[in-house]
């Protein structure tokens, strides 16, 4: 009996050995996907009032973990049942970012050209309409976080596909639950740098003053630059999916990054029109995914007024 015991002992810490450095090794595979998910989720929670901040950061952090908790089993089932399907439905997920992120733009435009025109007459907005604001962003952040979550999850997968049922189930979940954590952690603390900036201003000490005006000077400015961020992320991580999941686009990237290699050389420009490239990508398929969509609705449409 002892020695059963010692033995399962034995196994169980192998496992965890494994799951441990298997998770290193993806952590570094995922690791520029984390980035993507970081500016995006920051830009998505962003622009909600003060201090309904950290109450919209923890209601996405829990939509992130059910979404873990839907992805992990279903990666595992569909890695057995049809592994064929995985490339396709991470095609999908990259013509949805790129779509949110076209949509983004034109939003962005058209909300400024508004804004130009000037509204006089306009009110200020209900407390109605401040909650209905404030669920379309935590519907838009963890919609952003699924696909995200996806991809990262299917790395993961792809890193750990010659171990164990234990082994891959304990790395994703190590995975998943890292990267809830230490991204939402630091969206958290991203959102709440003007209250640390006025808290350290009020000090009496003349260094802390210092500091938390420069915090209270560098908050907008790190906002707006997620934004871009989390933006132009839509764009690299939708395109890099498509570029790389679609054999014929795949190939053209490849050659193009050959091409640029044979005249700068392989370094930093050939590795950014590589990106470049992933980002045009990008742009055409939400640009294309958008008039897709707005085709689809214009027939709806009409469909609906020939049968009244």
């Amino acid at each position: 009996m002892a020695f059963s015991l010692l033995l399962l002992l034995d196994d169980i810490t192998s496992v965890l050995d494994d799951v441990a450095t298997m998770t290193k090794v993806a952590a570094k595979k995922t690791a520029g996907v984390l980035g993507d998910d970081l500016a995006l989720n920051a830009k998505q929670v962003s622009g909600v009032h003060a201090d309904r901040e950290l109450p919209v950061v923890w209601a996405v952090a829990r939509g992130s973990l059910v979404n873990k908790l839907i992805l992990i089993p279903a990666a595992l089932v569909i890695s057995w049942a049809a592994p064929l399907v995985i490339p396709w439905l991470l095609v999908a997920g990259g013509a949805f970012l790129c779509y949110e992120g076209v949509e983004k733009i034109l939003h962005h435009f058209l909300k400024q050209a508004h804004a130009n025109q000037g509204s006089p007459t306009a009110s200020p907005p209900t407390e109605a309409a401040v909650h209905a604001h404030e669920r379309a962003r935590v519907r838009g952040a963890i919609r952003t976080d699924f696909i995200l979550s996806a991809e990262i999850v299917v790395i993961t997968l792809g890193v750990v596909a010659e171990r164990s049922l234990a082994t891959q189930l304990g790395v994703l979940v190590a995975i998943g639950l890292a990267m809830t954590v230490g991204v939402y952690g630091l969206v958290a603390a991203i959102v709440k740098l003007d209250d640390l900036g006025t808290w350290l201003a009020a000090a009496e000490s003349r260094l802390p003053q210092l500091g938390g005006r420069f915090i209270l000077a560098l908050a907008p400015w790190l906002m707006r630059v997620l934004s871009v961020a989390g933006t132009a992320a839509m764009f690299l991580v939708g395109g890099g999916i498509v570029s790389h999941e679609l054999p014929a686009i795949h190939h053209l990237v490849e050659t193009i990054h050959h091409r640029v290699g044979e005249h700068l050389g392989e370094g930093l420009a050939t590795a950014a029109a590589g990106l470049a490239f992933e980002a045009l990508v990008g742009v055409a398929v939400g640009t294309a995914a958008l008039a897709a969509v707005g085709g689809a609705a214009r027939i709806r449409s009409a469909l609906r007024h020939s049968a009244a």
